[in-house]
């Protein structure tokens, strides 16, 4: 299997400390999405479309285990229950504000992942197809009350 970066996305955070750890709590955060020239032609038609999800690769982590301790709790979790970034196939997926485009510049807010990061994906957020009325989110019930609140205070996880 071989991936091939489409862009790079640009965000203010050059460090994990400090940076949000959701686009939930990156509100106002902006920055732009650098698409590669031979992939301009695929942004037809994209900015009717006010929110777009950005499919990247955690390109500044190393390794993974598969019981973490997220973020948003102190017991220890399944990797696979939690958006810790360190993973089998490091693949992060945003949805984010698509403010305008420009030529090969998306202009963004919302962004929660580090400066420099390769973009693999863009797909349009259709909420007919995306969004589930009837959801559980098991643990994170009573820690997504303060999600909005909470920025990176570690090194990837």
């Amino acid at each position: 299997m071989e991936m091939k970066p489409i862009g790079i996305i640009h965000t203010p955070f050059s460090d994990p400390v400090g940076m949000p750890i959701q686009p939930a709590g990156a509100a106002g955060v902006r920055g732009t999405v650098q698409v590669f020239d031979e992939y301009v032609p695929g942004l037809q038609d994209l900015e009717g479309f006010s929110h777009i999800l950005l499919l990247y690769l955690f390109h500044r982590g190393e390794g993974f285990n598969l019981q973490v301790v997220p973020f948003m709790d102190t017991e220890p979790r399944g990797l696979f229950a939690t958006r810790a970034p360190k993973r089998p196939n490091p693949i992060g997926l945003s949805l984010v504000q698509l403010d305008r485009v420009e030529g090969a510049t998306l202009h963004v807010s919302g962004l929660d992942m580090l400066d420099g990061t390769p973009l693999l994906d863009i797909k349009p957020y259709v909420p007919d197809f995306d969004r589930q009325e009837q959801v559980r989110t098991g643990w994170l019930e009573q820690a997504r009350k303060t999600v909005s609140k909470r920025r990176s205070d570690q090194r990837f996880q």
